[in-house]
């Protein structure tokens, strides 16, 4: 039988005390102001990221089932609001023949922005980890990171196809008949949610500098899917029911949703690092204090 490592024997008897200490040092590295900046990039980002990923798959996928899977996978970034975003996507198809170069690489800048926010918000919980990058590698980066996006979104879709003409079907066994729709529906849920964990763990491989481990980079991972699931469907239930932020907001109330969700995911996000970065420093000597940046020091 294995034993645990030190470090997971350390929070499986006292998860509490790991629970606070991550908290308190993600209110010190102000974490909440870090996802802010994340999350407005992210709004700017979100939609020129989708187009390029769209319009460079329409041209391998069918675009009603590349669209129809976006939407789908869109409600666990943005709950209630995939509709909107797809619809747009839908129109910016129709006309994409006049997209130029111009408006291309404009998109590829700003869907990029929200990468370098991110990789800087990463280094600042990441303190103990901190080196000098080459800067080549940092600006390939985002670019490198939107590729491989992309392909993860291709494969998703074609998964997704073969998943949804499975749930068409039935199997018999004495004269009685069971759809396959249920099961279909549950594999389609534990793919969203096997690639959400996926994605949030890569961006933890990839963002630190140094080389964090794989087994590290999952437990941020899975603990930043977790929370963002609870949240994403009291978010879907309050939306849905309750708020009334329409009726404040008038046309703004999309992009106010979708600001508030991604803050929301942007927060958890960074927390997930925040645990790995605790977790990595079970059993090191205590380091003095940094002074905060963020902080006024009194004369």
């Amino acid at each position: 039988m294995r034993v645990l490592s030190p470090r997971a024997a350390h929070v499986f008897e006292s998860p509490g005390a790991f629970a606070w200490c991550v908290l308190k040092q993600f209110k010190k590295n102000q974490g909440l102001l870090l996802a802010g900046a994340v999350a407005y990039y992210a709004l700017l980002s979100v939609v020129p990221l989708l187009i390029l990923v769209v319009i460079a798959l329409s041209h391998v996928v069918d675009q009603q089932l590349l669209l129809t899977t976006l939407a789908r996978y869109l409600e666990w970034l943005v709950p209630g609001q995939s509709a909107a975003l797809t619809g747009e996507l839908r129109d910016f198809l129709a006309y994409r023949d006049v997209v130029g170069w111009i408006l291309f690489v404009v998109m590829l800048f700003f869907s990029s922005l929200a990468f370098t926010v991110l990789e800087n918000a990463m280094s600042v919980i990441f303190l103990h980890r901190v080196a000098v990058r080459r800067r080549l590698v940092s600006a390939l980066l985002p670019y490198m990171y939107i590729l491989f996006l992309g392909l993860g979104v291709l494969l998703v879709t074609v998964v997704t196809g073969g998943i949804q003409a499975l749930g068409q079907g039935s199997i018999g066994w004495g004269g009685h008949f069971w759809s396959l729709k249920g099961l279909s529906g549950v594999l389609l849920y534990l793919l969203g949610l096997a690639a959400e964990i996926f994605v949030i763990s890569s961006i933890y491989m990839a963002m630190p500098v140094g080389r964090l481990p794989w087994r590290h980079a999952l437990i941020g991972g899975a603990t930043a899917a977790v929370l963002w699931e609870l949240t994403r469907h009291v978010l879907a239930w309050y939306f849905g029911g309750l708020s009334k932020v329409g009726e404040v907001y008038g046309s703004l109330t999309t992009a106010i949703i979708v600001l508030f969700s991604l803050e929301i995911g942007a927060t958890l996000l960074l927390l997930g690092a925040q645990v790995i970065s605790e977790y990595e420093r079970i059993g090191l000597p205590k380091q003095p204090d940094e002074p905060n940046p963020f902080r006024e020091t009194e004369q």
